[in-house]
């Protein structure tokens, strides 16, 4: 307990429902950050139930407490430093035999604890009768049955929470401790280790992962001995082979007397269904998984045009509050930071909010009903030769649309490493904004050729992912760290409405403050820079961007090519209207990218005449490939939590962006 505070954490397999039971029980009383010295997520909240207030970390979602990860170390070191009153392990009732493996391998961590059977309206489906006080009889601790997407029915998780505080009930593992005695070297390390040599963790659960070869444990226990009894244990390590396959059959052995009358099911034959055949198919199933991905997609503007739209009329604003301000005689730099920069800020970040909300709401659906378990499977070869799962198929995929939805789908990939790896790749991928310019210009200057300009701004975006991944993935994930999944498909089940909305409500309603606090600092400075009450030569960006010309022909750009270069980090659609801007000296910079974009379309004559072709190619790869806008950005900060790997990312892109153009440009120059 801290300052008078009950800590609880959760445990638990990934699909085990443990991030349904924090929001359920923090709702948006939440925050998430790192663990300090690790790239590994971190997520608090706090709730208040007969007067007590509780703290609830959720824990990495992980398949056991060995040493095959930083998010298992962090796991299993924070249970056993005592910060956690109480821990409640999750088990997902329609896969138990899997599922139960994580108490099983907490068993010995001394710490009170309870059980938490959840998917218990999938399990029923399944024809399971699961009795869990035969379950908690076996075991010793507090046990219940429950679905934690029915937040009105969390009395029986409160009462079997308290009960455990209460009486600080420990595991009953003593049958698994008889299983263990029969693998090879256990019973030797048993006589040389005992109860209390590592804070935390008991003389059981130190012999069998010793037992397993786990690295870290063994240094733990190494350390903490000497004398003879530290040769005899170093001795009887060198002995051991493949303990991890003895002490995982005694694990199952003992999961299995646990549930021996414990679940009763009717028997059914299980069939796969064409779904599930198609997905899975070697020819077909990647295919399907795509179609899947941008069927999503599509179906995500549904839900997002409401706000969208809600977005639209906040511009609508700008006339009525233009006109009241010139009437009250206010300052025109003051007019401009009101209509031209606040509010359209806002009206942007509702728009691309809306969009957000879409993805989240329709891909927390393919992640509730099982859909997102099979799109993993389907793709995690595929991924991991980059260090990725399969998960990170769809934010890739969803980029394509828009790169804020690329970044926000990828909170459904549970490493934190893979999740920043996952944006990174992701921000190669040209945007529909991008994908709304491009085209135009490429036929405007290349007339037919201009699909040869698309092919290989294509072939550029896989060769991007493919070094990115190099230089960002030694960092992010480490190479022991890069194994595939191995997994049970779970059962297709219906998402709980109300739960899954109120999730998506408030991670947008917490994405609109966080993103608006990077987007309006962003704008306004970029406001500052261009505003000039004697036109565009009187800007800060006018006599900057002159300045550096001599640099920026280097890379193909002329100062206004620059100039609309960097607003395009502001937004895409906004780049060829600065141009306009700048090649007609008329209207201001940051109205051009706040403003419509009507003129574009009659403004094609004016680039041709004023861009070369070998300035125009430099000028496209420049735009696609550099940051996606400061939407993007701000959704990036939001997921990573990484003010660090966010300003990387950025930096990498503008720099690799300007890298490109020089390319472009000097090829053009060679062949036209």
């Amino acid at each position: 307990m801290v300052d008078g505070k009950i800590t609880i954490a959760l445990l638990g397999q990934p699909n085990s429902g443990k991030s349904t039971l924090f929001n359920g029980l923090t709702g948006l009383k939440q925050h998430v950050g790192n663990w300090p010295g690790k790239t590994v997520e971190k997520k608090q909240g706090s709730f208040t139930h007969n007067g007590m207030e509780y703290i609830v970390t959720d824990l990495p979602g992980t398949y056991s407490l060995s040493a095959n990860s930083d998010e298992e170390i962090v796991t299993r070191d924070y249970i056993a430093s005592g910060n956690a009153d109480v821990v409640c392990i999750l088990a997902d009732s329609s896969q138990l035999e899997r599922s139960m493996f994580m108490l099983a391998d907490f068993a010995g961590i001394d710490v009170p604890c309870f059980l938490v059977l959840n998917l218990a309206d999938v399990a029923k489906d399944q024809g399971k009768n699961i009795d869990p006080k035969k379950i908690e009889s076996k075991i010793g601790i507090p046990v219940i049955l429950m679905s934690a997407t029915d937040v009105k029915k969390y009395d029986s998780f409160f009462e079997c929470m308290e009960k455990a505080l209460k009486d600080k009930t420990k595991l009953d593992y003593s049958s698994l401790e008889k299983g263990y005695e029969t693998v090879e070297g256990y019973s030797d390390l048993k006589t040389i280790i005992s109860d209390g040599l590592v804070e935390g963790y008991s003389s059981t659960w130190l012999c069998a992962k010793a037992v397993e070869g786990d690295k870290v444990v063994r240094a733990k226990i190494e350390n903490a001995l000497s004398g003879e009894k530290k040769a005899s244990y170093e001795k009887t390590i060198k002995t051991l082979d493949k303990g991890a396959l003895s002490t995982g059959e005694c694990k199952f052995a003992w999961i299995d007397e646990i549930l021996d009358g414990s679940v009763n099911k009717v028997e059914t034959s299980v069939k796969m269904g064409k779904f599930d055949r198609a997905i899975t198919s070697k020819t077909w199933g990647k295919l399907v998984v795509v179609l899947v991905v941008i069927g999503g997609l599509l179906l995500s503007f549904i839900p997002a045009l409401p706000i969208m739209l809600l977005g639209g009329c906040v511009t609508m604003l700008d006339e009525p509050i233009r006109t009241a301000l010139t009437n009250a005689n206010a300052s025109p730099i003051l007019i401009g930071i009101i209509c031209d920069c606040l509010l359209m800020c806002i009206a942007n970040t509702v728009k691309m909010l809306g969009f957000a909300f879409g993805i989240t709401l329709v891909f927390g659906m393919f992640e509730e009903s099982g859909i997102m378990a099979r799109i993993s499977y389907v793709f995690d070869n595929t991924m991991s030769k980059m260090g990725l799962q399969g998960k990170s198929v769809m934010p890739f995929l969803v980029s394509f649309g828009c790169t804020i939805g690329g970044a926000s789908s990828s909170r459904v990939i549970d490493n934190w490493g893979q999740k920043i790896l996952t944006i990174a790749l992701a921000w190669a991928v040209p945007c529909g904004a991008a994908w709304a310019i491009i085209p135009m210009l490429a036929t405007s200057f290349f007339g037919g050729y201009g699909v040869l300009v698309i092919v290989a701004i294509l072939v550029v975006m896989i060769i991007h992912i493919w070094i990115t991944s190099k230089i960002f993935g030694r960092h992010l994930v480490k190479k022991e760290d890069r194994y595939g999944i191995i997994m049970e498909l779970p059962p297709y089940h219906k998402p709980k409405w109300k739960s899954l909305l109120r999730y998506v409500f408030g991670r947008t309603k917490d994405m609109f403050f966080r993103v608006i606090k990077v987007i309006i600092p962003v704008c306004l400075v970029f406001w500052f820079l261009s505003y000039s009450s004697i036109g565009v030569e009187g800007s800060v960006l006018y006599k900057v961007g002159t300045f550096i010309e001599p640099v920026t022909k280097f890379f193909g750009l002329s100062w206004q090519l620059f100039m609309a270069f960097i607003a395009s980090s502001i937004g895409k659609e906004g780049a060829v209207g600065v141009l306009t801007a700048l090649f007609s000296q008329t209207g201001t910079i940051f109205g051009a990218v706040a403003g419509s974009n009507e003129a574009v379309a009659n403004s094609t004559q004016l680039l041709i005449n004023n861009i070369s072709g070998p300035q125009a190619l430099a000028f496209m790869f420049a735009i696609t490939f550099n940051m996606p806008c400061v939407v993007a950005l701000a959704a990036t900060y939001q997921e990573t939590h990484s003010a660090k790997w966010t300003t990387l990312i950025t930096l990498y892109y503008e720099a690799s962006a300007l890298i490109l153009a020089f390319l472009a440009y000097h090829v053009g120059l060679l062949i036209m």
